[in-house]
């Protein structure tokens, strides 16, 4: 039901309208004055203003209804607007129409007519939102298209299909989870499999990389901002929580959003509200939220670098994801899976594995789990021809280009033909292992930033 906002200083046309739009199915709201009309804009969900150009200044000049147009756009860039006026002129329906509303009414007015501008508004306001939330929604899709491109939902290990089961259990009621586990064992995927498993199917699923997000983009990458509410806010943005309205919020690496920005998120789970930057309507989320993180989150609580209120309702449920090296079971129906998607995807005769490749993948360590085991058997299906062999695996390789600690001293050791990008990406290869995979202890040792190592995780492709 769409809510109309009617504002006139003459009580008998207020009423007038309100009857008619009321037996047509409208919600309606009445102002009698410019102030009481801004604060019903900005405390209410408005989807249709239709106001009187004059109140108390004068009767003819119409400057008070175009002011208040103006004012209302800035407000909410997405309200239609329609002006009435017993005195119409050119000048004036131009000046109204200048100040940002979308028609115009001469009183006395036709039912027919009046009706038809309203509909007409409203279907305008509709058709602007829906093109601006689908340009999203594909931005959105193709985010997730290449975050999962590659990976596939295997599980014949007892740690993966035991898990498996558990979220079966759980997917159901709308809590929020917390995914824990190393740098690439799959924790994107399985908050979209627990999504594919809710109540929450058939809506958006969306997915924030919060390491990725600076501080000063924060609110408006998460709530989204009006035109003008910035230097470069050019154009009205829909955040991502308001683009995953009645689906799921995957908020990936959470142990990275910046101190400052925990409470507006805490806020945001606590009481399902927000506000979209320069605009002070508060919004209404209806949204599941699924995070992610290989961080010691209660660590961090304890040096102050992650709210303990903010943890607390992010982990109703926690989920961890085993490493690789510890559901085997998983590593050869997991590469079957990858050659085939693979030799699809490159138009290649689809090779076997050959059993001392086989051996190899089971004894490899896998610190870069899935994603690393994704990689490899791309790579060996591409240099394969109807056989993988060790060599195609390039693991060995691997392991004799990593960075050597010597038993002295801090030292590493490199092979002459290595480029800066392969001693970089050794090292922190090297650092990963004696990590235990854990990104966020890597990071430190390399005395960087999170968001920097995770930028060269991606870069390497680790």
């Amino acid at each position: 039901m769409s809510h109309i906002l009617i504002a006139d200083d003459d009580a008998s046309i207020v009423a007038a309208l309100r009857l008619f739009l009321k037996s047509e199915g409208f919600k309606v709201t009445t102002a009698t004055s410019p102030a009481e009309v801004e604060f019903l804009i900005k405390s209410k969900e408005i989807d249709l203003a239709l106001i009187d150009l004059n109140y108390q200044l004068d009767t003819t000049s119409g400057i008070e209804g175009v002011e208040l147009t103006q004012k209302l756009k800035k407000y909410d860039a997405d309200l239609a607007v329609v002006c009435m006026t017993g005195w119409a002129t050119v000048e004036i329906a131009v000046q109204v129409m200048q100040s940002g509303a979308g028609d115009f009414i001469q009183k006395p007015w036709e039912n027919d007519r009046l009706l038809s501008v309203i509909n007409n508004q409203l279907a305008l306001r509709q058709q602007t939102k829906n093109n601006l939330k689908l340009t999203e929604e594909n931005n959105n899709l193709k985010q997730q298209i290449a975050v999962l491109d590659g990976h596939d939902m295997v599980a014949e290990s007892e740690a993966m299909t035991s898990l498996l089961r558990t979220l079966e259990q759980i997917s159901q009621a709308d809590i929020n989870i917390l995914i824990t586990g190393e740098n690439g064992t799959g924790k994107s995927l399985l908050a979209s499999h627990i999504h594919q498993l809710s109540t929450r199917a058939n809506n958006t699923f969306v997915s924030v990389n919060m390491g990725a997000i600076t501080d000063s983009l924060f609110e408006s990458e998460m709530f989204g901002h009006v035109k003008g509410a910035f230097t470069d806010a050019k154009e009205n943005r829909i955040g991502r929580v308001e683009l995953a309205e009645h689906g799921t919020l995957f908020l990936d690496e959470i142990a990275n959003i910046p101190l400052a920005q925990q409470a507006k998120l805490l806020r945001l789970l606590e009481e399902h509200q927000y506000e979209k930057v320069g605009a002070s309507k508060t919004h209404h989320a209806n949204i599941r939220v699924i995070s992610a993180t290989n961080s010691n989150l209660p660590a961090m609580v304890k040096d102050k670098s992650f709210r303990q209120d903010l943890l607390f309702r992010l982990n109703t449920f926690v989920v961890e994801i085993p490493p690789l090296r510890k559901r085997l079971d998983d590593i050869l129906p997991m590469a079957e899976a990858f050659i085939v998607k693979c030799a699809t995807r490159y138009n290649k005769v689809m090779p076997k594995l050959s059993v001392q490749a086989e051996q190899q993948l089971l004894a490899y360590q896998w610190p870069g789990n899935v994603r690393e085991l994704s990689h490899t058997l791309e790579r060996a299906t591409l240099l394969a021809k109807d056989e993988i062999l060790i060599e195609h695996l390039m693991l060995v390789e691997t392991v004799n280009k990593a960075v050597q600690q010597t038993s002295s001293a801090n030292h590493y050791a490199f092979e002459d033909e290595m480029t800066m990008d392969d001693i970089e990406k050794a090292v922190i290869e090297q650092r990963l292992r004696l990590n235990k995979g854990n990104a966020s202890d890597a990071a430190k040792s390399l005395a960087m930033s999170r968001s920097a190592f995770y930028r060269r995780l991606d870069k390497f492709g680790l």
